[in-house]
């Protein structure tokens, strides 16, 4: 039995603090990196991490697909497999090992998935559940949901936004992800609606003039994305969409904007995207934004998208 937890917290701060990586990929990795830890406590032969072999890496992988408990999906070894693979990569740079044991190791294959997106009609929808309700929590829901769709943030970016990287005045949003920070403009929809929120509802759920969080919980806290997902949830439920995850408004957001003949890198910036490579797959998605139109959830009046740019 050896101690290499040393190294994993060592990996996981350069993740963090060099790499930049989000707090969901780090947690990630660490859970990897951490299971294959635990996993290799039952090899004698392994006294610290110098001592992990091609082979042993290679056993894991068949632990992985064939474990009776769970059999993990390829999508999950793959990830897993990418976690070893940078992780012993640190290690060799850091002189912990001289070589990385899983670098000409072959990642399962994954099957390609389409992000998925729904129509202008199932976002009309969507809206007008969450327009039902005047309450603080449903002024707030709506506000979110309207942020979401109309600026393509991820929700662990729309969860970290606080008042302080709203401007209305000059309708746009300061937003830090995977390291960077990026302006998002804000449609007047959403301006009116975060607007109504920080005057109406926002004052009333919050318990601490301390609180920064834009979007909090009943308790006056800082809204999670398990909190969120929550959310969106029931109104999906309530609109009768099937499938919708909290990625969907992103990927409508991002497929909508590129049909509607947004220029793509001007969708890349949005998006936060590090890659055009990544962007592009939108072009894939076929939808419907020219033929149906979207609903003014500060008015419900029926009217064509508006560009978000505006």
């Amino acid at each position: 039995m050896f101690d290499g937890l040393s190294s994993v917290e060592e990996f996981i701060s350069h993740l963090e603090s060099e790499r930049h990586f989000s707090n969901n990929t780090t947690a990630a990795y660490k859970n990897d990196i951490l299971q294959f830890h635990d996993w290799l406590q039952g090899k004698d032969h392994i006294n610290s991490w110098a001592a992990v072999t091609s082979s042993d890496i290679q056993d894991y992988l068949l632990y992985l697909k064939g474990n009776q408990d769970r059999a993990y999906a390829p999508s999950t070894q793959a990830r897993k497999m990418a976690a070893i693979k940078s992780f012993f990569q640190f290690l060799v740079a850091k002189s912990v090992v001289d070589q990385n044991p899983a670098s000409d190791l072959i990642s399962p294959r994954v099957q390609k998935y389409w992000p998925k997106a729904i129509s202008v009609q199932e976002v009309n929808m969507l809206l007008a559940a969450a327009s039902d309700s005047e309450t603080p929590e449903g002024i707030r829901d709506r506000a979110m949901l309207e942020v979401l769709y109309r600026t393509g943030l991820r929700v662990s970016e729309l969860v970290s936004l606080n008042v302080d990287d709203i401007n209305l005045d000059e309708s746009h949003l300061k937003c830090i992800g995977r390291g960077k920070t990026r302006k998002v403009p804000l449609s007047q929809p959403a301006v009116d609606v975060l607007k109504l929120y920080l005057e109406r509802s926002r004052p009333l759920l919050v318990r601490g003039q301390d609180e920064q969080a834009l979007f909090v919980n009943h308790r006056g806290q800082r809204l999670t994305r398990q909190g969120f997902w929550l959310i969106l949830k029931a109104y999906a439920s309530e609109a009768g969409i099937k499938g919708i995850t909290p990625h969907t408004l992103r990927h409508s957001f991002a497929a909508h904007m590129i049909d509607g003949g947004i220029d793509l890198r001007q969708v890349q910036e949005w998006l936060g995207h590090a890659s055009i490579t990544t962007t592009q797959v939108y072009r894939q998605i076929k939808s419907n934004s020219h033929s149906e139109k979207i609903i003014d959830i500060k008015s419900r009046e029926e009217r064509i998208p508006e560009e978000v740019a505006k």
